[in-house]
């Protein structure tokens, strides 16, 4: 078994240790939080932490239940703290724990403590939590696999095979297994068995579905849940809104209405199986209330759900496109200019930057239709056209340039 060391990720713990500050990671559910710790406690043993510093426990482990009372946990932990010496806590899934926040803040503000969290959803950082830790903590937003990430460790495994008379694949050979294989890091050991991913996978949404979303909000109505997952994971990149998801549920024979698919998906965006995306009026520099894209965690739970009907090519590089904006960017907006719409705006306090997203321009009307887009924007800032197109690539059009997305997304 390989063990995808997430540089990234490591190195934002890294640079975090010892500082008297909570570490929070989230992320839908085997994104790969708790290996990233396992890594990071290696580093610690590496770099002269001795074991008996350590103590780690992770709540899904039924070996830890009864430590979901938060006193018992709190008792616990001080038995097992060294006086004398710094103190690494790792405690993995907290939102299992009622009234963690206690055990959180108390531990806090002991000296000798460096303190680690995960989380599996978004809701476990409530904003009343947040309040409560406020400058207390940061937050690490962990993802499934990068498309970088997963070609480097497909390579990893491959060699590690030593297959005789292997077939070298090309780049979008590998891209094309990744959005269908997955991106959850465990899938990389399936070697590419269909059936036995969707088995995995299915576990996942099942888990997300049930603990995440059912349990938490009391949705008796699962199926009518179910329906609306199908319709996000098939809109996607999609401008919708609430009253159309529940128009079209209710013309499917499942009436309901926005105020309860608004209770769904705030539950699905919290779960972090799906993310969503407001849109920005470039022009008024205003965020907009009406309106939203939703994109996917994981395209392989996608192809699950939906199998290969209504395959739009074209959405799922934006899908992808996406997530790595959010990983490299972190802050990412639909844009609004006049009639145009901008696919992604990153909006940071020191950058801004455009980009617009087409599975190929070759065609002449595609390529003017999307820099079309870009021709009222007047500031400086930069604009970028991704394609899958690997002729052409690399052409600045009046300051838009254009790249191959494949290219792009393997950039450091």
């Amino acid at each position: 078994m390989i063990r995808i060391d997430r540089k990234e990720y490591l190195d934002f713990l890294v640079k975090s240790k010892d500082r008297q500050i909570i570490k929070v990671v989230s992320g839908v559910r085997r994104c790969g939080k708790s290996t990233l710790f396992e890594i990071y406690k290696d580093f610690l043993f590496e770099n002269g932490v001795a074991k008996n510093q350590i103590i780690s426990i992770n709540f899904e482990d039924i070996d830890y239940e009864e430590l979901t009372d938060y006193k018992k946990l709190y008792e616990y932990i001080k038995s097992k703290m060294i006086r004398d010496k710094k103190n690494y806590i790792f405690l993995d899934e907290i939102q299992h724990v009622d009234k963690f926040e206690k055990v959180v803040d108390s531990l806090f503000i002991k000296e000798n403590t460096d303190l680690y969290i995960t989380g599996s959803n978004a809701y476990f950082m409530s904003s009343e939590l947040a309040t409560l830790l406020s400058g207390r903590y940061i937050e690490l937003k962990m993802l499934p696999l990068s498309f970088k990430e997963y070609y480097q460790a497909k390579l990893e495994y491959e060699k590690l095979e030593q297959k005789e008379n292997r077939t070298l694949k090309t780049l979008i050979q590998y891209y094309n297994e990744y959005i269908v294989n997955s991106s959850f890091p465990y899938t990389l050991q399936l070697d590419s068995d269909l059936k036995n991913i969707h088995e995995y996978l299915r576990g996942i949404y099942n888990s997300v579905l049930l603990k995440d979303i059912v349990a938490r909000l009391k949705i008796s109505d699962v199926m009518r849940l179910e329906s609306v997952v199908k319709y996000i994971f098939d809109n996607i990149g999609n401008l919708t809104s609430l009253s159309k998801i529940a128009n079209t549920l209710t013309s499917m024979g499942r009436k309901t209405d926005a105020k309860t698919i608004e209770k769904y998906i705030r539950g699905l965006t919290d779960s972090l199986l799906v993310h969503g995306v407001s849109r920005y009026n470039i022009k008024g520099k205003e965020f907009l209330s009406t309106l939203s894209k939703y994109y996917v965690a994981d395209l392989g739970l996608r192809q699950m759900i939906l199998g290969n009907r209504n395959i739009d090519m074209g959405h799922i590089l934006e899908n992808i496109i996406y997530l790595e904006l959010i990983r490299r960017k972190g802050n990412v907006y639909v844009g609004q200019f006049d009639k145009n719409e901008i696919d992604f705006v990153v909006i940071n306090s020191n950058e801004i930057e455009y980009y617009q997203v087409a599975l190929t321009v070759l065609d002449e009307n595609t390529l003017k239709r999307e820099l079309d887009a870009f021709k009222n924007i007047k500031d400086n800032y930069p604009k970028y056209l991704i394609t899958l197109d690997d002729v052409m690539v690399n052409t600045d059009y009046d300051g838009i340039k254009v790249v191959n997305a494949l290219e792009w997304l393997l950039w450091n």
